[in-house]
């Protein structure tokens, strides 16, 4: 069994379609859906259940999930101890943070110009997972409170904006009141998908004393984008990084606004040196 196929595998499953996943690992579809049928193979059972509109887990594919990540990440960490002769930090990272992930290199690299960064793309609970492993140097993360054996360091702050299709009746307004969009179903990743961002977004409304017609869960931010701009009836509240450019939907702020806290994480139990106390000063608003 090759890592290669574990990796792929663990794009598709988080992806949830072939395309989205080639294009991320930058390889030929073809070549993503040859390897995990070979991995079937190998391992006799069904990781897929695959149709011309929807790629899901199997029961098998979760379970084969959790473990496939548990090796890539053991994978990881013996390069991590290769490389910590050379200065090797790892980043768990998130999206829409093209910017700041910049500063942050370009900081650990004025203290010492040898480090090797690596960004890590992994969901955040894993992120999280992978932090406490000690896999990860540092992590960040949107609307993360707090969490076992994680420093959680507020950094930045995001407007959440409420995204519609381009042909929902919302879609001209400068701005709009969540309970405005409440006659409207609301489709958001289930809580699995990000457990902090998730409970953010029940807290606002909460707040708002707004209580949401809640329409089929989503999969990934991608897919709730996607399928919001395919359907005029529904909309989707989320951070403004999350947000990309699209003529099929429209981003609207909020009024009165709404903001999510994006921060950075290290181990409870490491003390932070100077390289890393830059990073998080650089995530910092400025």
């Amino acid at each position: 069994m090759e890592l290669r196929a574990l990796r792929y595998f663990v794009t598709v499953a988080e992806e949830l379609h072939f395309g989205r996943a080639a294009a991320r690992l930058h390889i030929a579809q073809p070549a993503v859906s040859q390897q995990i049928a070979r991995l079937e193979r190998e391992l006799g059972v069904r990781l897929l259940d695959r149709s011309p509109r929807r790629v899901r887990l199997t029961g098998a594919g979760r379970r084969v999930l959790d473990a496939a990540r548990e090796t890539l990440a053991a994978a990881e960490n013996v390069r991590l101890v290769a490389g910590k002769t050379t200065g090797t930090v790892r980043i768990g990272s998130a999206g829409g943070l093209t910017t700041r992930l910049e500063r942050a290199i370009d900081a650990l690299r004025e203290h010492q110009p040898g480090f090797e960064v690596i960004l890590v793309d992994l969901p955040v609970t894993a992120r999280l997972d992978a932090l406490r492993r000690g896999e990860l140097d540092l992590a960040v993360a949107r609307a993360v409170r707090r969490a076992p054996g994680v420093r959680v360091r507020p950094a930045w702050s995001e407007p959440l904006l409420a995204v519609v299709s381009a042909r929902h009746p919302a879609a001209e307004r400068d701005a709009v009141a969540l309970a405005t969009m409440a006659a409207s179903a609301l489709r958001f990743p289930a809580r699995e998908c990000d457990p902090p961002l998730h409970d953010a977004v029940e807290d606002a409304f909460r707040e708002a004393g707004v209580t949401p017609r809640l329409g089929r869960p989503t999969g990934t931010t991608q897919d709730t984008i996607v399928e919001v701009g395919s359907d005029q009836e529904s909309w989707t509240l989320l951070p403004a990084g999350l947000v990309t450019e699209s003529a099929r939907i429209r981003p609207i702020p909020l009024d009165p606004p709404l903001e999510v806290t994006g921060s950075v994480l290290t181990r409870e139990d490491e003390t932070p040196d100077a390289c890393v106390e830059a990073v998080v000063s650089v995530f910092r608003d400025r």
